[in-house]
């Protein structure tokens, strides 16, 4: 993956393409920061054409998310077109709507991994989450319809106080169901501004424990070490694969580098993909910063490890600026204060971060240490003093 990865940066190709095709949802989660009113999304047709473009751009991995993607009655006609593009097809989803039928089609279409979102193993408190009574019990059904046709599945778990003691319980029926885990802490702003949901946050003092926590980590001594120096290679590279490899676009054809970095760069209801691609001032800004051109991060004794987001810098003001939400995430895992800290005169970074979607992951990477058996990867993603963790095959 890696060389394929450096082999589409090399030939300039969106390699990765994360489309949301809807913000509707059938559930109404507590800390969802979606607006879930249709406002103009992108037709069948206009679906269609965009993943024509990518095909015919060099993408090959396809995230398909929402809302809940099932709440479109074209999905599977949307699914079929882009596997018969011979996409690489991954499905965010939280399996209400899936049943033995929606399953076997699913895999019938080449489709392999599928991410449910499951918030505790406990009904009461899943289903409080959710706002959708007997939830849980129709998510679990849907992962076990799921795995019965062999696909992979992975299970998302947003940890938040109302079930911030689940966690545990949510990774052993993970095992059970045979499926990764992933755990996320990270609760933002809704995309109207409202920060109140923010109260759901987890404290800050919690970070230091979940990185100390050998099931999540592995060998905490070696993953919570204190950063090697940075060489030539460290300070030449990019932040990560946004706008680079990876691409993201909304349910209305708004064209960003990530669904986590949301700076505007392009709409494909009125440019081709390949044009915003290739000539957005915005995504050429993005493709133009390496380490050594951060004026604060550059100068930190983090830079090497830490998962910096520029995305999440872009939210505090500027994309080549430092994210005190990384900021915390490497004191609290080694101790050692950043750079942007030190400045500062505080050992912790403070203030909320406002950004408009969490997510996945382009481009983020964790140090490298032993992991559980039954784990293959870690990422690491935080608001504010928050992080999410990945556990995935």
């Amino acid at each position: 993956m890696q060389e394929m990865n450096q082999r589409a940066l090399e030939l300039g190709i969106p390699l990765a393409l994360h489309l949301d095709l809807t913000y509707r949802c059938n559930e109404r989660c507590v800390h969802c920061y979606l607006d879930h009113d249709d406002h103009g999304e992108l037709t069948t047709a206009e679906i269609k054409s965009v993943l024509d473009q990518a095909a015919e751009a060099g993408t090959f991995f396809l995230t398909l998310s929402g809302g809940e993607v099932l709440m479109r009655r074209d999905f599977f006609e949307i699914l079929e077109h882009a596997r018969r593009l011979m996409f690489n097809v991954r499905i965010k989803s939280n399996g209400v709507m899936i049943g033995t039928r929606e399953a076997q089609r699913i895999r019938a279409l080449g489709v392999e991994h599928i991410q449910i979102s499951v918030y505790s193993h406990r009904p009461g408190i899943h289903d409080a989450i959710t706002k959708l009574p007997g939830s849980l019990k129709r998510t679990i059904e849907a992962i076990r319809f799921l795995k019965s046709q062999g696909l992979k599945v992975t299970i998302a778990n947003v940890l938040m106080r109302g079930n911030s003691a689940d966690h545990a319980g949510v990774q052993a029926l993970a095992r059970e169901l045979g499926a990764s885990y992933t755990l996320d802490p990270t609760i933002t702003p809704k995309i109207d501004g409202d920060t109140s949901i923010l109260a759901l946050r987890i404290p800050g003092s919690e970070l230091n424990t979940v990185f100390h926590t050998e099931a999540l980590v592995g060998n905490v001594e070696e993953f919570c070490a204190p950063p090697p120096a940075a060489g030539e290679d460290v300070m030449e590279a990019y932040p990560c694969s946004a706008g680079h490899t990876a691409l993201y676009i909304t349910p209305y054809g708004d064209v960003t580098p990530c669904v986590q970095f949301p700076l505007p760069s392009g709409n494909i209801r009125r440019q081709k993909l390949i044009d915003i691609w290739r000539d957005s001032p915005e995504l050429q800004n993005v493709r133009s910063i390496h380490a050594k051109d951060l004026p604060v991060c550059s100068t930190c004794s983090h830079v090497g490890t830490c998962t910096r987001c520029p995305g999440l810098a872009y939210m505090e003001g500027s994309m080549r600026g430092p994210s005190s939400a990384d900021c915390e995430k490497s004191f609290q895992r080694t101790g050692i204060p950043s750079a942007n800290m030190l400045r500062k005169e505080r050992p912790k970074a403070s203030g909320p971060l406002v950004h408009i979607q969490p997510l996945l992951s382009a481009g983020a990477t964790a140090p490298s240490s032993p992991l559980p058996a039954e784990v293959t990867s870690v990422t690491f993603r935080d608001t504010s003093s928050q992080v999410a963790l990945r556990l995935s095959d």
